[in-house]
């Protein structure tokens, strides 16, 4: 059992392995529920990071690190949640979830240790097809260098409106939308996703990330400053980034080993 519990980080953290119908696919939920019972009965958390069991307030939430990656984590329902496409996250549950992600964004500031702060800090989720595992898990870690200067230059496309946006991230055309700081604390993104155009198909190859709102305009000589965003008084806007594909992941907009703060 421990050897099993050991290659389901690696297992998980394959953001980008296209699966097809598996059983290893449940293997994150079998981990998830041996946290829960270490926590519940022995106040420990292995395999994971964390576990919050949750109360009449909030929902249960598990937080799983990668194996040689200190800087990329990953948060999880501790109650069955298949994915991005389950309908229960378009309510209130699914802003939870979300709050407890951004409320974790820390642990990878915080393991990077050159001046990243936890606003810097990126949120990824894959689609059905550009996933490993069909428990809901909500990647964290730094964002790619060319994915803010690629919004920074395009700045002026993001607003309160899905957009598409004119250029590709990652080789992938994303749509986005901008959310201001004093309202990500209850925004919803998994029901901002039914809002999103084109035809109203589901979410099973809808992938989606949030980045930090890098500034309008460029500094002299073109340089992006780590993190890409300008300071403001009420926080940090942020970018919800989201596109369609059978094998969608946004999480390749993410980089896991914070390469450029390092």
């Amino acid at each position: 059992m421990r050897a099993l519990l050991l290659i389901v980080p690696a297992l998980v953290m394959a953001g980008s392995a296209f699966a097809g119908p598996d059983p290893t696919r449940d293997v994150l939920w079998a981990a998830l529920k041996t946290c829960v019972l270490a926590k519940r009965y022995a106040d420990r958390s292995f395999p994971c990071h964390a576990v919050d069991l949750g109360n009449a307030e909030r929902p249960g939430t598990a937080i799983l690190r990668a194996p040689g990656r200190s800087t990329h984590f990953v948060v999880m329902p501790t109650d069955t949640v298949s994915g991005v496409e389950a309908p229960v996250l378009r309510g209130p549950i699914g802003a939870a979830y979300w709050r407890a992600a951004l409320a974790a964004r820390h642990l990878v500031s915080d393991a990077a240790r050159d001046g990243l702060a936890a606003e810097d800090v990126g949120l990824a989720v894959n689609s059905v097809g550009g996933r490993s595992q069909d428990q809901l898990h909500i990647h964290l870690a730094c964002v790619h260098p060319g994915v803010t200067s690629a919004l920074q230059h395009s700045a002026d496309h993001v607003g309160g409106h899905w957009s598409l946006l004119p250029m590709r991230l990652m080789g992938s055309r994303f749509f986005a939308l901008r959310v201001d700081a004093k309202s990500l604390p209850a925004f919803n993104p998994f029901a901002a996703l039914g809002r999103l155009p084109g035809r109203p198909v589901g979410l099973r190859d809808v992938s989606l990330a949030m980045v930090p709102m890098p500034a309008a305009t460029i500094p002299a000589g073109g340089v992006v400053p780590v993190g890409g965003a300008a300071p403001a008084d009420h926080g940090r806007d942020v970018v919800l980034l989201a596109y369609r594909a059978p094998n969608a992941h946004a999480e390749k907009l993410l980089d896991t080993g914070c390469t450029a703060v390092r």
